[in-house]
């Protein structure tokens, strides 16, 4: 199994190569747009493994949610990527991605979706990866259900952006992984099992998931939140 995985929801942007179980990782520089720098990233890659986009058995992406701009990058490199060279794509929730890098049984994703809201999930281990228990949802801090039987990890940026929230998880006794974010790593290994299985998509039908249909608030709105227009 030869898979590449672009992952570009949040900040740290990342592309990898997996290989019979062996990974090879490049992080996106930091500061500069993951527009400008994915691709060459991807680019050195697949030179440095000598391997051609064709001979992929798929290109995974991280889907979402998380920044649009981001999420847009991954999707169409991979779109790109996968049409010149005939192979098909595999969407990545980023929030599951999450999961996977804890290690833990039950995992609360909480990534920062900005504008006072936070994308939250929860995903129970199995032998196939993370399954999705309930919805992706986008609510505010205050307001993110926080599973009340079992013993949880959470996970993400989000807890560390909003003390209200952090305040809830500590409350009730829930260790805070603050430093995961989704990584393309993460990623191309969820992937495998399911490329393997045929789950894999033509190209023309992958989509970033945003879960926000709003980009931003109307200067109405940020106006009667005390903001500036």
């Amino acid at each position: 199994m030869l898979i590449l995985a672009l992952e570009t929801s949040t900040e740290l942007g990342s592309c990898a190569l997996l290989h019979e179980g062996e990974l090879i990782e490049r992080l996106c520089p930091v500061g500069k747009p993951h527009s400008e720098t994915l691709l060459p990233l991807v680019r050195e890659l697949l030179a440095e493994a000598n391997v051609k986009v064709a001979q992929l058995d798929a290109i995974a992406f991280g889907a979402g949610p998380g920044a649009f701009t981001g999420l847009r990058v991954a999707c169409g490199a991979a779109q790109g990527l996968a049409v010149a060279g005939d192979v098909p794509v595999l969407p990545v929730t980023s929030l599951e991605a999450m999961a996977a890098l804890t290690g833990a049984e039950q995992v609360l994703s909480l990534l920062d979706a900005r504008m006072g809201e936070v994308y939250a999930a929860c995903y129970r281990q199995t032998d196939e990866g993370y399954a999705l228990s309930g919805e992706i949802r986008l609510t505010t801090p205050e307001n993110v259900e926080i599973p009340a039987a079992g013993h949880w990890l959470a996970c993400g940026n989000a807890p560390l952006a909003y003390q209200a929230l952090k305040s809830r998880l500590d409350e009730m006794g829930i260790a805070v992984r603050g430093d995961i974010l989704p990584t393309a790593g993460a990623v191309a290994r969820l992937a495998a099992p399911r490329v393997a299985r045929g789950e894999a998509i033509d190209p023309a039908l992958a989509a970033p998931l945003y879960v926000r249909d709003k980009v931003a608030k109307t200067v109405a709105e940020r106006l009667s939140e005390g903001g500036k227009a």
